[in-house]
């Protein structure tokens, strides 16, 4: 089989193409042709040696990715051939609440991920799709998806009449912006890009900052809501967001700490604003299985369709992880086998 593996050091230059035995499954594990895969940010960190500096084996990445069940181990008897799975992100995690040894079980690092054409995983981390979405859209739930659901809905618990501040337009943003207009909430969104916000607007979203013409965005937020501030924030910019995000948020309301995309140090936090909102900080790192079967039944009840940017062919995966490192997507990047 064809796959990318990352080896002999980090960064793109280190991804290359191989030819691999197609892996059997064993007790309890299924084989999986793989259709589509998406990317994520963290895909790029993993490339870049930025979550597992001292690695030196190879490493297949990616870490979401949706395919046909095309043989079964011994034992495995809950899924059938030629049903269309996906990879849940966290293998062990299937309920409740993580603990420390879950996050030695997630795709795509430490675990070899999904871009290669066959994957053999365990029954118990994989998730059926919903039937109404293509292949690139399935591929997209895994992580952008359910960290959206686990932020605004299992953790957030938003609901209608809400106000909720996305940031940014990309893949985990625009699920967050689907799930909070479903619920009924407002929702405003920030970006760069006034052409982004006239998109995002074109999806339900409420109100747009452009947060590079106007950078004190968590005012404009507070004027919007004659200062009351947001009840819930999700931020994704890291270090030069947080203290915006606490800024902009009503007394006794949430921000999901999800992205690190401006910095994972946060080194002037500023904390009586925090305990002058009583604010609720909730890491969010993507989220269970029934988390994402949850998700999976409710996008199938509403018919929702993920916010797709481009694809691109199996064969062009470096230029796709390319455009992923360009950061200029509008929703997700797919590609197709």
């Amino acid at each position: 089989m064809k796959a990318f593996v990352l080896q002999g050091g980090f960064g793109l230059d280190h991804v290359m193409e191989a030819d691999l035995p197609i892996p059997s499954p064993g007790p309890g594990q299924v084989l999986i042709q793989i259709k589509a895969v998406s990317l994520n940010s963290r895909d790029t960190g993993v490339i870049d040696g930025f979550y597992e500096p001292n690695r030196t084996e190879p490493l297949i990445p990616v870490s979401d990715g949706v395919g046909r069940i095309i043989a079964l181990g011994e034992h495995a008897d809950k899924l059938q051939i030629g049903e269309r799975v996906s990879g849940i992100f966290t293998q062990s995690w299937t309920t409740g609440e993580p603990t420390q040894e879950n996050w030695v079980s997630t795709l795509g690092s430490p675990l070899n991920g999904m871009l290669a054409e066959y994957v053999v995983l365990p029954e118990e981390g994989l998730v059926r799709v919903p039937e109404h979405l293509t292949d690139e859209e399935a591929a997209t739930l895994a992580c952008a998806g359910v960290t959206a659901w686990h932020a605004i809905l299992e953790e957030g618990q938003v609901k209608a009449g809400d106000i909720v501040v996305v940031q940014g337009t990309g893949g985990v943003s625009l699920f967050a912006l689907q799930f909070a207009k479903l619920l009924g909430a407002t929702v405003i969104v920030t970006s760069s890009s006034d052409e982004k916000l006239e998109r995002a607007k074109e999806l339900g979203a409420d109100y747009g900052i452009n947060y590079r013409t106007n950078p004190e965005w968590d005012q404009a937020v507070l004027a919007y809501t004659q200062g009351r501030g947001a009840d819930h924030i999700v931020d994704l910019g890291g270090a030069s967001t947080l203290n915006r995000s606490i800024s902009a948020l009503k007394v006794g309301g949430q921000v999901s700490i999800i992205g690190i995309l401006s910095g994972a140090a946060v080194e002037d936090f500023t904390i009586v604003p925090a305990i002058i909102r009583k604010a609720r900080l909730q890491a969010i790192n993507v989220g269970s299985r029934e988390m994402f079967e949850r998700m999976n039944a409710v996008i199938e009840q509403h018919s929702l369709r993920p916010v797709m940017d481009r694809s691109f062919p199996f064969s062009q995966s470096l230029d796709a992880l390319r455009y992923l490192a360009q950061g200029s997507a509008f929703g997700k990047i797919s590609i197709v086998f």
